[in-house]
């Protein structure tokens, strides 16, 4: 094995194990609250985690696809580290207007603000991760997530099971992420890749504010979409309601977490390909890894029929079966997404954004009204949230692939 395919396989095994454990680690404090302190805990927490994860889309304005990608390679590190701050700095004031605007109890309000700085700091350090992909050394980003969310999901259990306060508990992980974030991203990896003769150039911020707006817009309402359900929950139902709708979502977002596994090593081989004009050939990449993505899929549609249930009540110690149909349809959802976000990684690639932007406009409306009014006006609770999950990523699913289509058409008939 040569050393460009063994740099490739340590930069797949170890963004994978590090991207996994991350993500997951939702999973894991939903799971460590419920069990440690109640069900209406773990609803207060849902939301909470749900509306940061939101605000993190504005902090990441962007995000890492279009920095690693971008060919030209005129904006500089300090550049994309300067914008980040700012996009930081900007989440963190629409977190207190939203708060104040809420209106919560003490409590909530706590944990709300605890969870937004929470994935201001994962923002902060994604773009020091850009800066180490662009570097090949991806891997080293996936060992500073490993190391974040295996001592962050410790120290959070710790915590919670000595005080059974989940303020502190949300206090400890965010004491781990930025001593991690301080001494590992940034002294030990990152100051060494950046050209410490580059100054920050205020038009160059601007402009990626500007060319890069559509795709904030595009991951702002794709986040929304997903938890469009639970605001209808938080508006109309009750924290008990919220938990468990909570509960049988989160194991779809394994089909997300798995087609980022699959995508994410393959973004520099679309970028060269898009520079080399090889149309065809990113259609037979991202064809391929559609495939994959549908028969992980359905094999986990399949598992959640026959054993969901039991084995999510086995982790919450909640009794779910009445949700089995919930589940599956949910996890089949969102097999329409990760379809979609491969579709949304390729078309952003060759810097097709605004017609991205339309299909957000159209599915963000669609996931609003219908979740209020399944939910809501309809009174079918969980069943709604359900419905309206579906609807809404078949519809996106259907606008991305008929988009796709027609621009990769009408460019190779260019050529």
């Amino acid at each position: 094995m040569d050393s460009e395919k063994k740099l490739f396989l340590k930069n797949f095994i170890w963004n994978s194990l590090g991207t996994g454990i991350n993500s997951f680690n939702s999973l894991f404090f939903l799971i460590i609250v419920t069990r440690v302190n109640d069900i209406q805990t773990a609803g207060i927490f849902s939301i909470a985690y749900a509306t940061a994860t939101i605000l993190y889309t504005l902090a990441m304005y962007s995000g890492r696809l279009c920095q690693v990608t971008d060919i030209k390679n005129k904006i500089k590190d300090k550049d994309y580290i300067a914008t980040r701050l700012l996009t930081c700095i900007i989440m963190f004031i629409m977190a207190a207007v939203f708060l104040i605007i809420k209106q919560y109890s003490g409590f909530k309000t706590t944990i709300f603000a605890l969870l937004a700085v929470f994935k201001g700091l994962e923002a902060f350090s994604d773009i020091l991760y850009g800066v180490m992909q662009k570097n090949d050394l991806l891997y080293k980003s996936g060992q500073s997530l490993t190391l974040k969310g295996f001592i962050g999901i410790f120290a959070f259990l710790v915590i919670d099971l000595i005080t059974r306060d989940l303020r502190l508990a949300c206090l400890a992980v965010i004491v781990v992420n930025l001593i991690i974030l301080i001494i590992y991203d940034y002294f030990i990896i990152s100051k060494k890749l950046i050209n410490t003769e580059d100054k920050i150039n205020k038009n160059n911020v601007l402009s990626i504010l500007k060319s890069e707006f559509f795709v904030f817009v595009n991951s702002f309402a794709g986040i929304y979409i997903l938890n469009a359900p639970k605001y209808a929950i938080d508006n109309f139902l009750t924290e008990d309601i919220q938990a468990i709708y909570g509960y049988i979502m989160m194991p779809a977002t394994v089909m997300t977490l798995f087609t980022q596994f699959i995508v994410m090593p393959f973004l520099g081989n679309l970028k060269d390909m898009y520079e080399k004009k090889q149309l065809k050939e990113m259609e037979k990449v991202t064809f391929k890894i559609k495939l994959i993505v549908i028969a992980f899929g359905a094999f986990s549609v399949l598992a959640a029929f026959l054993l969901g249930p039991e084995f999510l009540g086995l982790i919450y110690g909640i009794d779910l079966t009445a949700y089995r149909m919930n589940l599956c349809v949910i996890i089949g959802s969102y097999i329409f997404y990760a379809i979609s976000y491969i579709n949304l990684v390729t078309l952003t690639t060759i810097r097709y954004t605004f017609i991205q932007f339309i299909i957000y406009v159209i599915s963000m409306i669609i996931a609003f009204f219908g979740s209020n009014i399944l939910v809501g006006n309809l009174n079918l609770g969980i069943n709604g949230a359900t419905f309206s999950c579906t609807m809404t990523l078949a519809f996106q699913f259907v606008l991305y692939a008929i988009a796709t289509k027609v621009i990769f058409h009408l460019m190779k008939r260019k050529m």
